[in-house]
């Protein structure tokens, strides 16, 4: 009996060296047949239900990255469609019709009737070349000003985040504001700037019934609000001009006068093409400035016309008396002018790349 106790198995988890039963760790074949062993139905019913998703989420990926770019600009084409393109296609269809304010909806057909009148109306000659006088005026000392400021603030100065932020404040400063002020200041009996001549010996100076000095005043209007906006036009387009440029033209003994004209203005070309162009534009739709310089006379321009530019002859035609078909081929004619101006650009920035 001892005997056969003696050499009776051992239970289970005892004396195993293993720790055998039912705790011992699977083996390697053990545990592939685990893997191998298919999952209960529940879990692949979650596991596709989780692969849909993943899809969907990636599908919806796909549709964003797409789409997303159009969905963002498309405000911008809503907008241009709705007060860009279409005011301009309307207007040109309007000018080929005789139309009046009073009934904008009984449009007769005149064909270029509007753009012939143009040819010999004598008032608007008289206006584009006011508008061609005062661009001129204002644009070439305003953009000279500005190339002369923003050397300056190219230096290294004190304050010069204050400088900065003062030559751009007359380009925030309201049109009504400033044309209002500059009325007082070359008004003939009391303005200050007859006062100024006066202490010089000038005499007065009537400065709105005068045809040069009533265009010489509203060109000083324009002046004085773009040229801080054209100075750092020109100030940004001066930092990114090489500093090398520089040391090798003062290693060559240029001054600094030498170093602005032989450095600095041959690498602001195409900016001051640039501001060149807008200027121009700017004066040809010039149109708060004579509104407001003239009192209370309204669109005419003085009493002889003197400084009526071609958005104060369009204004007087089309919403003084009413004839919005005249009004638009005046329009028309301004955009077909635009046209020139940007296409002499292109070519001359053409030329300059060629040159470069």
């Amino acid at each position: 009996m001892a005997g056969s106790d003696a050499t009776a198995a051992p239970e289970a988890g005892v004396g195993d060296p293993a720790g055998a039963g039912d705790t011992a760790p699977a083996g390697p074949r053990e545990r592939r047949q685990e893997r191998e062993r298919p999952a209960p139905r529940g879990g692949e019913r979650s596991d596709a239900r989780e692969d849909r998703r993943r899809e969907r989420r990636s599908r919806w990926y796909r549709r964003d990255v797409r789409w997303s770019p159009y969905a963002f600009i498309a405000p911008f084409f809503v907008f241009f469609l709705a007060f860009g393109l279409f005011p301009l296609l309307y207007t040109g269809w309007a000018s080929l019709h005789r139309v009046e304010l009073t009934a904008p909806t009984d449009m007769e057909w005149v064909g270029l009737r509007n753009f012939s009148r143009l040819i010999s109306d004598d008032f608007f000659w008289n206006a584009l070349k006011n508008t061609l006088t005062i661009g001129v005026l204002s644009t070439v000392p305003q953009l000279l000003i500005a190339l002369g400021i923003a050397h300056l603030l190219n230096y290294r100065l004190r304050g010069s985040m204050f400088f900065r932020v003062a030559v751009l404040t007359p380009y925030a400063t309201s049109v009504a504001a400033a044309t209002l002020v500059f009325v007082l200041l070359f008004g003939r009996d009391y303005g200050m700037i007859n006062w100024v001549l006066g202490l010089a010996g000038v005499d007065p100076v009537d400065w709105q019934n005068g045809t040069w000095t009533s265009q010489l005043a509203v060109s000083t209007i324009v002046i004085w609000r773009w040229t801080g906006y054209n100075a750092l036009i020109y100030l940004a387009a001066m930092q990114a001009i090489p500093d090398d440029l520089y040391e090798s033209a003062a290693l060559d003994g240029a001054s600094r006068w030498q170093q602005f004209l032989h450095v600095t203005v041959p690498s602001l070309r195409p900016t001051i093409l640039f501001t060149c162009v807008v200027s121009t534009i700017g004066a040809t739709q010039l149109f708060g400035e004579p509104l407001l310089f003239n009192g209370g006379a309204g669109a005419t321009g003085g009493a002889d016309h003197q400084f009526q530019t071609l958005g104060l002859y369009l204004y007087e035609q089309g919403w003084v008396n009413l004839h919005l078909g005249r009004a638009s081929a005046i329009a028309w004619t301004m955009f077909l002018i635009l046209l020139v101006i940007g296409a002499v650009n292109w070519i001359i920035a053409r030329r300059l790349r060629k040159s470069a």
